[in-house]
């Protein structure tokens, strides 16, 4: 009996966490998602964390949702699976219905992907996209995306929701080739909480919440080499999630290597590892002495570091640091900022005018988006495509 039991509370655990449109953009964990869900200011703001991420390089991507006059508003959509939707309808229950469903970024495909759904779970809600809204490989118009035209209104061109309680900011717009790169960010005034998508993160040291549902991405990438088993440990957890940072922010960090098809190989396939968790082995990955020193620059000890994700700089702001610094400047002259809260990392990061003014200072004075270090590989990837024609030498042009 009890058997049954944990088999059927496994299996509604699976039904919960089931994101059948996950063919769309295949991100592990494909198609079951947990969510962690936790109120991060109270009776105001809550957030919804989800795992994303390829071959285990996999980060926390975040729904934020937040206290309006009469109700809530989601900000960066996600999988509307039930565990997420009845997550969200337990805010309700206190503090209203869902009023409006934002999507601020006109090229993060992860949350513009889900916004259909999502939509559609909250049929009355009004929906509020970033301008220049693009889609790859072929450019198609937002009802054939399965957004809804009838009650979806484009920001800065018709305005900005909630404005009693709240402050739009854009970042952008900028040409990057295949569309355009713009961020609305959101300043919600009674909480003093600054709400980005991906232009600022904070991170820290400690593995965020999320993985102690779902460990394995960070035992995965903790290993030296694909013959070892996955074993868990806290130390184990700390290392792997230093790594997955350095893998997300750089791509490439300069202290990998990739060693050849035969070591691969040679190292797969051993009794204990011949499972699709382990990927049987497979371990295309070798990490060089110093890489640590690498992650200690990333990562906040005792709370988050905040900064400019180096894939940002590098190949969304080669060319435009001039526009993030004029955006930078804004979020500092804001009265009451208390808190960043970003789609990525961590969820609640101190923040305030004062840390806005320093880190502008910091951005003027350093060099930017330079191909030194773990930057070589996005210097390479960016002079390539800037060879290639497919991104401008002005991002500025066309707008």
């Amino acid at each position: 009996m009890n058997k049954e039991k944990v088999s059927n509370h496994q299996e509604e655990s699976s039904l919960e966490r089931k994101w059948p449109w996950w063919p769309l953009l295949p991100l592990y964990p494909y198609g079951q998602r947990r969510t962690c869900f936790r109120e991060l200011i109270p009776n105001q703001i809550w957030s919804l964390d989800q795992l994303q991420g390829l071959y285990y390089v996999a980060v926390p991507i975040r729904l934020t949702v937040v206290k309006v006059s009469g109700g809530l508003m989601l900000i960066n959509p996600l999988p509307p699976t039930g565990e997420l939707i009845s997550a969200i309808s337990s805010i309700e229950k206190k503090h209203g219905s869902v009023l409006t469903i934002v999507l601020p970024t006109a090229s993060g495909l992860e949350h513009k992907i889900s916004l259909p759904a999502l939509s559609r779970s909250f049929p009355k809600a009004k929906l509020w996209i970033c301008p220049g809204q693009w889609s790859f490989p072929i450019g198609l118009p937002l009802g054939w995306l399965g957004i809804p035209g009838n009650r979806t209104k484009v920001l800065v061109n018709d305005g900005f929701p909630h404005q009693d309680c709240c402050e739009w900011f854009s970042l952008g717009p900028l040409n990057i080739g295949l569309g355009r790169f713009q961020e609305i960010s959101c300043f919600h005034k009674p909480s003093g909480s600054l709400l980005v998508t991906d232009a600022l993160v904070g991170i820290e040291s400690k593995p965020p919440e999320l993985f102690n549902q779902d460990p394995v991405p960070l035992l995965f990438h903790a290993r030296e080499k694909g013959n070892e088993p996955l074993q868990d440990s806290y130390q184990a957890r700390k290392k792997g999630w230093a790594r997955l940072v350095l893998f997300s922010l750089f791509l490439r960090p300069q202290k990998l290597d990739i060693p050849s098809v035969a070591e691969v190989f040679n190292n797969a396939f051993n009794p204990n590892l011949r499972t699709p968790q382990s990927h049987f082995g497979i371990y295309p990955f070798s990490w060089k002495l110093g890489w640590d020193e690498s992650a200690l620059k990333l990562l906040g000890r005792d709370k988050p570091l905040i900064q400019v994700p180096p894939v940002v700089e590098r190949l969304i702001f080669p060319r435009a640091k001039e526009v993030f610094l004029e955006w930078l400047d804004l979020i500092a002259s804001l009265r009451g900022l208390r808190w960043l809260i970003s789609a990525h990392y961590s969820p609640l990061t101190e923040f305030s005018s004062r840390k806005a003014r320093n880190l502008r200072r910091d951005i003027a004075k350093r060099s930017w988006a330079n191909g030194e270090g773990d930057f070589s590989f996005l210097n390479g990837l960016d002079e390539n495509l800037l060879r290639a024609g497919i991104v401008p030498e002005n991002p500025l042009e066309g707008f």
